[in-house]
């Protein structure tokens, strides 16, 4: 929901307020005296934590859609759907991956 910025032209305070757009209209008509300020016009919605959205059910299937499609990616790590098979080789790749790292590393020494 949206937060606006108010001054009230008789005693020249602001405030600010959160309302939708059909209440901060007839908020406006009910009290002439009342200008919406200017200013950035801030949208408030539901965080979760840690800076991640929430997301609804059509959202989360996308991106695991879009996670399968893109095997081995990110957005597979977090959202794709990953069989037994798929997650056992993956630890396997990874595991040969740090030991490779580690043999170049001895040899470059």
């Amino acid at each position: 929901m949206p937060v606006y910025d108010f001054i009230n032209t008789k005693t020249g305070k602001k405030f600010t307020d959160m309302m939708s757009i059909a209440d901060k209209e007839e908020y406006l008509k009910k009290n002439p005296h009342i200008k919406q300020g200017i200013g950035k016009i801030n949208i408030v919605s539901g965080v979760m934590g840690m800076g991640r959205m929430k997301t609804d059910g059509g959202w989360k299937d996308m991106l695991s859609r879009i996670g399968d499609a893109h095997p081995g990616s990110k957005v597979h790590d977090l959202y794709g759907n990953k069989s037994t098979k798929d997650i056992k080789t993956r630890q396997v790749v990874k595991k040969h991956q740090k030991r490779q790292a580690a043999q170049q590393k001895a040899r470059g020494k």
